[in-house]
């Protein structure tokens, strides 16, 4: 077995024991869900074990109690392939009474109607995406998120990567096996993965035949324009420019199949109290789970998205994205991104369900750092702080080499100095 990197869900993960029944861990394929569940489990069932899948499947359909008993907590694996098994887990934890029973892993949401019911009150959900920075070991973590919202904005420190890295990191991945392997072959995992999304998993949510061309020709789409607000009609026009049309009916089910395995992740808007009237956009940004299913879509190397700094811009704003979705999660909040009529915007809002909030800019190299920093003190100036409250903290998130804080109060922080 490879050796185990602690993640961060593993503190998330105890917790939720301590006060479910059973926790559902969701998240995209290859990310390391079975592998953190396997630390906390007693007995494990493995639904994909070939040796035992058809005999696990006919005892699913004939008396599913027979596979919940094993030593508790118990983890059941890809459960999604038996979905009655649902409603067996949510009937033996109303039995038991006692939080801790089982640990269901999936990498994909079955289909509506295929529960009959929904686990409230017996099931916690925990989301889990690729590996960060911090997590790989690439982050230093000498800038805590936890200790920015608890007002420690006293920040130095020196960031781990350059630029050169951060675009290995963006085409690699937070795929935890791409870490046990050579540069080269770790550049193949996300191309792998990729390319089992096209031929293999889009098609096993619904049982479907789908066009996998179309489905390789909206991953480009929706590749080339990550990290921006583009529009379904937007990715539509983009695919009739490449040989890929497709109707806005038919783009709607492809894109929640995309969800529903948790390849994409789009990023909604903030929408807050402002001091006057102001009309906020409202479009989420397209974003996916990781920044290397983007580049392995296009074929882009390290040295290739180098070439293409605007490329390279939008696709080191995803792996941002990325780490501070993870960092955030570890704090009980969510990240949104901001944008007005007027155009003033910020790349991440970093709102903890506690009413705190913090605005940032990415920024991959320095020259426009001044510009970041007076449009983060503008949007500040914009905000009802009566009933919003005064920003914990404006950053500018850089792939530069020293965190520090500007005479303006502004952080400037690379990515790799961050931890939550």
């Amino acid at each position: 077995m490879r050796n185990y990197l602690p993640r961060i869900c593993d503190t998330l993960l105890q917790n939720e024991l301590a006060s479910s029944g059973a926790i559902l861990i969701e998240g995209a394929k290859w990310c390391g869900k079975t592998s953190t569940a396997m630390q906390s489990a007693k007995s494990i069932l493995y639904m994909q074990d070939p040796d035992r899948a058809s005999a696990n499947l006919t005892l699913a359909d004939t008396k599913p109690s027979l596979l919940l008993k094993g030593d508790s907590p118990r983890l059941i694996d890809e459960w999604q392939m038996a979905p009655v098994l649902w409603d067996a887990v949510r009937f033996e934890v109303d039995r038991r009474g006692i939080p801790g029973q089982f640990i269901l892993t999936g990498s994909a949401v079955p289909a509506d109607g295929k529960t009959a019911h929904t686990g409230t009150g017996r099931f916690s959900r925990l989301l889990m995406r690729p590996m960060s920075l911090y997590e790989s070991h690439e982050s230093n973590g000498c800038v805590s998120l936890k200790e920015l919202f608890a007002g420690n904005c006293e920040i130095e420190g020196e960031g781990l990567l350059s630029i050169e890295q951060y675009a290995f990191a963006i085409c690699r991945g937070g795929w935890p096996a791409a870490l046990q392997l050579t540069p080269a072959n770790a550049l193949r995992t996300a191309i792998n993965y990729v390319e089992a999304v096209i031929n293999m998993d889009f098609h096993r949510v619904d049982g479907s035949e789908k066009n996998h061309e179309r489905v390789r020709v909206l991953l480009r789409s929706l590749s080339r324009n990550i990290s921006t607000v583009a529009t379904s009609q937007t990715i539509m026009d983009d695919m009739q420019a490449n040989d890929g049309a497709m109707s806005d009916k038919t783009l709607s089910l492809y894109l929640n199949v995309l969800r529903r395995i948790f390849v994409i992740e789009d990023q909604s808007a903030w929408q807050p109290s402002m001091r006057s009237k102001t009309a906020l956009r409202i479009s989420a940004k397209r974003q996916m789970v990781d920044p290397s299913i983007a580049a392995a879509v296009m074929r882009a190397s390290p040295e290739k998205i180098l070439e293409d700094f605007n490329t390279f811009g939008f696709l080191f704003e995803s792996l941002c994205v990325r780490d501070m979705r993870v960092y955030t999660q570890a704090n009980d909040g969510s990240v949104f991104h901001y944008r007005d009529k007027s155009d003033l915007e910020a790349d991440m809002i970093i709102s903890l369900n506690n009413g705190k909030w913090g605005a940032i800019e990415v920024k991959s190299g320095s020259r426009q750092i001044d510009e970041a920093a007076a449009n983060l003190l503008k949007l500040n100036d914009k905000v009802n702080q009566e009933k919003m409250g005064a920003a914990s903290f404006l950053m500018v998130l850089t792939g530069g080499q020293y965190a520090y804080k500007r005479p303006d109060g502004v952080l400037v922080v690379p990515l790799s100095c961050l931890k939550p």
